[in-house]
């Protein structure tokens, strides 16, 4: 993607994102399912001291109101920044994204959003944070936080990193009701976020990814094999095991080929006499040893490899 605006530190020109958006639903479940997903894709990838932050923007009524408050709050507040100084009269909301510290002191003391929502909006938010809170994610509520656009609506929230500077955000989002039909598509409600792959790989480990696990391949032979491998797979992943399998029809020789072309460590080949027998067996690909492993302990045997 690229900026318009003036490129700065954590800000380039030409940047990457890895997006996620859903559609179709206002539920206040799609929003904490959204903001669940977004943590635990950090977590996998190891990101390391980081805040979720968590506002509502209300609905385009309740943003109208709190414009009105916020406008009279500013009318006659003296040292902002010259940005907020114009958009104090063309749009106030953006005043409260100032990345400016001076403007963030004046600002102490402004409305917040959430004493100008509506009945709705502050069930629907009050849903989301109890869904967070049921499972354990960490939030904190910012009263400030508005995002950079003026499509958000209701939920909105960003994951800011330790050692970014004021450019801290690595992925925010929002819900976005109105956009579809502005853009000329269906009145649909929607929900996403973006990781900002530019700003992460900054904060993330140098040794993410490079370290000595295994690869195993799953050689499954028929139809039933393939089910239990496929299940398999996932089992493994799910504990952190690099996993592959061949989705098709081919022969023993012909998975074995592929599992050495894909670099595998390890190659467990399932048939119908495996699932008879409830043992796999275990082949090193470097030196052609083989054992049998009880499926059960499958997962527990690769993981320590």
């Amino acid at each position: 993607m690229f900026r318009y605006e003036r490129p700065q530190k954590g800000r380039y020109r030409q940047f990457h994102q890895i997006n996620c958006e859903a559609l179709g639903s206002n539920a206040p479940e799609l929003d904490a399912e959204v903001i669940l997903l977004l943590m635990e894709i950090l977590k996998r990838v190891q990101l390391g001291a980081s805040r979720l932050l968590v506002n509502s923007l209300g609905c385009p009524d309740c943003q109208q109101k709190f414009k009105a408050g916020l406008g009279l709050f500013l009318i006659n507040k003296e040292g902002l920044c010259e940005d907020c100084q114009r958009r104090r009269t063309t749009n106030p909301l953006r005043v409260l994204d100032c990345k400016s510290a001076h403007c963030k002191e004046i600002l102490k003391d402004a409305p917040v959003l959430r004493d100008y929502l509506d009945p709705d909006c502050l069930a629907h938010f009050n849903r989301v944070l109890e869904l967070l809170s049921r499972f354990g994610v960490t939030y904190e509520e910012a009263p400030r936080l508005v995002r950079g656009l003026d499509y958000y609506t209701r939920t909105a929230f960003e994951v800011v990193a330790v050692g970014l500077g004021a450019q801290d955000a690595v992925a925010g989002g929002g819900r976005y009701n109105g956009l579809a039909k502005e853009l000329g598509g269906p009145d649909l409600p929607a929900i996403g976020f973006a990781i900002g792959e530019d700003r992460l790989m900054e904060v993330l480990p140098e040794n993410l990814g490079q370290g000595d696990g295994k690869k195993v391949f799953l050689a499954a032979l028929g139809a039933n094999a393939r089910d239990k491998a496929f299940s398999l797979l996932q089992t493994l992943r799910q504990a952190g095991v690099a996993g592959e399998m061949d989705f098709g029809d081919r022969s023993l020789k012909a998975q074995m080929s592929l599992a050495d072309r894909l670099g595998a460590d390890y190659t467990v080949i399932i048939g119908d006499r495996e699932l008879e027998t409830g043992k796999a067996a275990l082949r090193r690909m470097a030196t052609g040893d083989q054992q049998e492993v009880a499926l059960s302990l499958l997962p527990m045997v690769l993981a320590g490899l």
